[in-house]
C-alpha cells in the first residue's frame, strides 16, 4: 500500500481570486502541524520572510492564530482541510510529520521541510536525500535559504513533473480500498 489518505476533509474554497496565480507567482501551502504552528515566534518569522516573495500562501495557522497576523499575500485559518488544499498548490512547506509528508507525496507536491521533533527529522532527511524537496534547519535558516529553496523547487520543472507522476501512481494504487480489503480479509472487521 503506497498511501492511505483520508477523504473526510470538508469542502474548501479560498477567497475569490486568491488561488489565481499571477505571472511569476505560485500558490504554496504552509503547515507546521498543531505543535509547530503553536510556536508563535517561528510563525511570525516565516510570515515575515514569505511576505517578501511574489507568491501566495495558504497558511494553517493553528491554535495560536490570534497571536500573529498574516501578510497581504497570505490567507489562512486555524484549521484547514489539508487534503483539499494540497492538490491545489505548487509546493508544500511543512514540519515533515507523517500525515503531511504522505499527503504531499500522494498528491505529487515537492516539499520544503522544517523538522521540529520525532519522525519529522527522518522524513526531512529522506525527502532531502531523495531530491523530492529540501530540508532546512528550522531555527537557523536564513531568509535567503528559505526563499532560495522556494525558487529552486518551483523552477525545477523536471522535479515537478516527476512528483506529479509519482503522485498519480500512488493514487492509482487506491491504498484506502486496499487497506480496507486487507482488514476485511482477516475476518476481524467489525469485532
Amino acid at each position: 500500500m503506497e498511501s492511505s489518505v483520508r477523504a473526510t476533509d470538508g469542502e474548501f474554497a479560498t477567497p475569490d481570486g486568491f488561488a489565481d496565480r499571477p505571472v511569476g507567482s505560485a500558490l504554496i501551502y504552509l503547515s507546521l502541524g498543531s505543535l509547530g504552528s503553536a510556536d508563535v515566534e517561528l510563525m511570525r518569522r516565516l510570515v515575515a520572510v514569505l511576505a517578501n516573495t511574489p507568491h501566495r500562501y495558504i497558511v494553517s495557522e493553528g491554535p495560536q492564530h490570534a497571536e500573529y497576523e498574516l501578510a497581504p499575500n497570505m490567507w489562512g485559518a486555524e484549521f484547514l482541510p489539508q487534503t483539499k488544499i494540497i492538490p491545489l498548490v505548487d509546493l508544500v512547506i511543512t514540519h515533515g510529520g507523517n500525515n503531511t509528508t504522505t499527503e504531499a507525496f500522494h498528491f505529487g507536491k515537492p516539499m520544503i521541510v522544517l523538522p521540529l521533533f520525532w519522525d519529522q527529522y527522518d522524513n526531512a532527511q529522506r525527502v532531502d536525500e531523495t531530491g523530492f524537496g529540501i530540508r532546512l534547519p528550522t531555527y537557523r535558516f536564513t531568509d535567503g535559504d528559505l526563499t532560495g529553496a522556494i525558487e529552486r523547487l518551483l523552477g525545477d520543472e523536471a522535479l515537478r513533473t516527476r512528483m506529479a507522476g509519482i503522485g498519480a501512481g500512488i493514487r492509482e494504487q487506491d491504498g484506502v480500498t486496499r487497506a480496507a480489503d486487507a482488514i476485511e480479509a482477516t475476518g476481524l472487521a467489525g469485532r
